[in-house]
């Protein structure tokens, strides 16, 4: 099979690259510079130029492919780019998406998130769940926008698309704000966690596995989370003290206080040039948020089986050591 990559270069996309590969499928690998994707080239990829914000460049890379997996996105949290957001997450995946549509492209799996349902306050929602609520960040608001008000209508036109949806995606070249908080706790800069925040934790490959299995397997015109485990942010820091045999943080940051904080920065930071980490946004995210989802219709239809906390940690263990200018634990 031949298929269209976007987001070839970023972190899901990139192992997504590794495993179409490693089965034997054609790829041609949509990238914004050829130069910085030339660690990409190899046996059956193709390396084509162009930008999901460019409809003009998708029709030549699209041409002729048997499906199509749009990865790519725009994230961030404390930084405050909501044009550059909604260029890339909504008005990109609708030039995908309808760039799909001209061509009768026969199936294509999209990314999204579980943050487009933002805070759950501690449910466990499931693909029926539809949020109606003032989203915390730029990009839960920007990616429930390609969602709800792109990719679902276009699938209700008939649009042989399926849309998957991940949580917290952790593992090798884990370079999000929580792979950042891992390492700093390993270096020893981590000496606080909030309450209440809590997420549903999957290994990247587990993530890329699941994209496979929805073109695979998936039907058109429906969405599976393909999250992991659920555990708060302190349980899962407790699971990273049993791998890694460092203390995790015993310091708690009351989630109502990160929240009362979050007003005032909120204010600052559109005017002076506040640490992404302490913006207004940023606090509200870290101010107790749960983006937890089952994966059991994902389980149920196609056989997604992402693996414990505990045990993706082990399997990351190298990487996160390595960025944190550490040694590898000793395998059990």
């Amino acid at each position: 099979m031949h298929y269209l990559l976007t987001g070839a270069t970023g972190f899901v996309g990139g192992r997504l690259l590794g495993k179409l590969r490693g089965r034997g499928d054609q790829v041609t690998a949509l990238v914004r510079s050829l130069e910085r994707a030339r660690h990409l080239e190899a046996p059956g990829v193709r390396l084509m130029h162009g930008d999901i914000t460019d409809r003009a460049s998708l029709a030549p890379a699209m041409a002729g492919v048997d499906g199509v997996f749009h990865v790519a996105g725009w994230y961030e949290v404390g930084l405050n780019k909501p044009d550059l957001a909604r260029r890339i997450n909504v008005d990109g995946t609708r030039n995908v998406l309808e760039t799909m549509a001209e061509l009768g492209i026969p199936k294509g799996v999209y990314t999204s998130t579980l943050a487009v349902n933002s805070d759950t306050r501690g449910q466990v929602m499931d693909e029926n769940y539809r949020f109606a609520g003032e989203h915390v960040s730029v990009y839960d608001r920007t990616k429930w926008q390609a969602h709800v008000q792109v990719a679902e209508p276009m699938m209700e036109a008939g649009l042989p698309l399926v849309i998957v949806q991940p949580g917290l995606i952790y593992g090798p070249g884990d370079a999000s704000p929580s792979g950042r908080a891992l390492i700093d706790w390993l270096r020893g800069d981590l000496p606080a966690l909030p309450t209440r925040a809590a997420y549903c934790w999957a290994h990247v490959d587990d993530v890329a596995d699941g994209h496979l299995l929805a073109m695979d397997r998936g039907r058109a015109g429906q969405s599976y989370i393909i999250a992991g485990p659920c555990h708060t942010l302190i349980e899962g820091f407790e699971i990273a003290e049993q791998v890694f045999g460092i203390p995790a943080p015993r310091m708690r940051l009351p989630a109502r206080l990160l929240r009362a904080l979050s007003v005032p920065m909120s204010l600052l930071d559109a005017w002076l040039p506040i640490p992404p980490r302490y913006t207004g946004e940023a606090l509200r995210v870290q101010g107790g948020v749960t983006y937890l989802g089952t994966n059991r219709k994902a389980h149920q239809e196609l056989g997604y089986q992402p693996r414990p906390l505990a045990q993706g940690l082990r399997d990351s263990a190298g990487y996160y050591c390595r960025a944190a200018g550490l040694a590898p634990p000793d395998p059990d």
